[in-house]
């Protein structure tokens, strides 16, 4: 794999240190000045000659063999998208980070075959997770020093598998339901935490309105926020089977094309989503006023990077959607 041969110092910057060079420093201790693998570069030249070492082992890869580090790195330039930087290797290792906040998307079944490479290790954050800027989404490595440049070349052929997609603000439209609101009986409880997580993502409330509970005032509500400029309509409360919780009933009454209703999600799982035309309508269950996080916050950063979801994403989500009391 590779070969093991002495050259003078001087001569020795891009090749492959043999093994660890330990440095002693009087009064202070001794320790590994530069370690196996590394690559040397000029600026350690008079560290080197400074420790004695007139003369260092190298190893030369054969034709063929790549360094860790070059091939850590070009793991990481053919499987990055957009939204994403890295720097240098580090251990042989090199970080990807999001360039923005973001939604972080991960092709499972592309990043799962290139690990099936072998002597490939590439890890990632959870797909579909929102990212803030500079968050470390992804890592990439190889497991042997030298590596054969074919499977990295198989891996580079398989093209991109993590992006971080920018988020949009979209103008929103809140309909409240439920009689004991819209009649004042109790205050609005579920409203004031949906707009917080609004503002979170800069999305303005173009049209807020109370409705009770029937379903042909709650479908007017809906179409009026449609017309009065909303390009997301979000209804709060009224999602369970109670007989006066007529919100889904509501959202069918618009016309909008019903993509789940009931989601294998905990808390949230009374959730419904549909579109009326380009719109996205939704549901939003009780869970969302008093638990921190519950359906809404994982469907909410897709849609405002402008995802489309289908029945097939809401049930792929049963696979990671119970969520930690």
């Amino acid at each position: 794999m590779f070969t093991l041969r002495i050259v003078p110092t001087e001569e020795a910057v891009g090749l492959m240190l043999a093994h660890d060079l330990t440095r002693i420093v009087p009064g202070e201790g001794k320790g590994p000045a530069l370690r196996r693998g590394h690559i040397i570069a000029p600026d350690d030249i008079p560290l080197l000659l400074s420790m004695g070492k007139e003369h260092l082992y190298v190893w030369e890869p054969l034709p063929g063999m790549i360094h860790e580090e070059e091939a850590a790195q070009r793991l990481a330039a053919a499987g990055a998208g957009q939204g994403l930087t890295w720097g240098p290797p580090s251990e042989g290792k090199v970080t990807l980070k999001a360039a923005h906040r973001g939604l972080l998307r991960v092709d499972v079944a592309r990043l799962e075959a290139i690990n099936a490479i072998g002597d490939i290790t590439i890890a990632t954050r959870r797909d579909a997770t929102l990212v803030e800027a500079d968050t470390v989404v992804a890592a990439c490595k190889v497991t042997p020093l030298v590596v054969e440049e074919e499977l990295i070349a198989r891996a580079e052929a398989m093209g991109t598998w993590v992006q971080v997609k920018p988020l949009s603000s979209l103008p929103v439209g809140l309909v409240i339901t439920g009689s004991e609101v819209f009649k004042g009986r109790v205050p609005d409880r579920l409203g004031p935490v949906v707009e917080g997580k609004l503002n979170r993502f800069g999305c303005p409330v173009v049209y807020k309105t109370y409705s009770g509970d029937q379903a042909e005032r709650t479908a007017a509500k809906i179409r009026e926020a449609v017309d009065a400029g909303a390009r997301m309509v979000l209804c709060t409360g009224g999602m369970s089977v109670d007989p006066d919780d007529a919100t889904p009933g509501a959202i069918r009454l618009t016309g909008a094309e019903v993509v789940t209703y009931g989601v294998p999600f905990l808390p949230g799982s009374m959730f419904m989503m549909a579109y009326l035309g380009e719109v996205p309508v939704m549901g939003l269950p009780g869970a969302v006023m008093y638990e921190k996080e519950t359906v809404f916050d994982h469907v909410l950063p897709r849609v405002l990077a402008g995802e489309v979801l289908t029945k097939a994403d809401f049930v792929r989500m049963g696979h990671g959607g119970l969520l930690p009391k």
